[in-house]
C-alpha cells in the first residue's frame, strides 16, 4: 500500500481493515455535520482531509502508511497548537502544530469533546483567512 495513491473514499475504503472502516466513517460523519456546510473534503495524502481557508483537520487510518499510527485512528487538528482544548482531550505529541486524538474503537469517541473542538477549528479557520 505504500506505493498506493488513493483517490477516492472508495478506494480508501477498500484497502483498510472493517475496523479502521468503521472508525474513519463515523469520524468523518462526525466532522461533516459538524462543520455544516463549512469549507470543504478530499482525499491528501490518502486520507479524508477537511480544509477551509486553511487545513483543518484529517483523519488517518494507521493502514495507510507514513501517518505514524500503529494501530487505530488517528483523527488530527492541523492547527491543534491554537486550539484552547479546555478538555484536554487531544494528544501533544512531538508535531508542534498538529495536535491528535487515536482511536481503537468507535465506543471511545467522546462526540461532544469532538464537535467542540471542530467548532473552535472552524472559528480559527475563518481567522486564519483573513489578512
Amino acid at each position: 500500500m505504500s506505493s498506493l495513491k488513493i483517490k477516492s473514499l472508495i478506494e480508501l475504503y477498500d484497502h483498510i481493515p472493517e475496523k479502521e472502516f468503521l472508525l474513519v466513517d463515523v469520524l468523518r460523519q462526525i466532522t461533516i455535520d459538524a462543520l455544516n456546510g463549512y469549507g470543504k473534503e478530499k482525499i491528501s495524502y490518502n486520507v479524508p482531509f477537511f480544509h477551509g481557508n486553511k487545513s483543518i483537520c484529517l483523519i488517518w487510518p494507521a493502514s495507510v502508511p507514513r501517518g505514524g499510527v500503529k494501530s487505530g485512528v488517528m483523527f488530527s487538528f492541523w492547527y491543534g497548537n491554537k486550539l484552547k482544548d479546555e478538555d484536554n482531550y487531544l494528544t501533544h505529541g512531538t508535531n508542534k502544530q498538529i495536535f491528535y486524538k487515536i482511536y481503537q474503537a468507535v465506543d471511545e469517541i467522546d462526540e461532544g469533546a469532538l464537535v467542540k473542538l471542530l467548532q473552535e477549528a472552524i472559528e480559527l479557520d475563518k481567522c486564519l483567512g483573513k489578512r
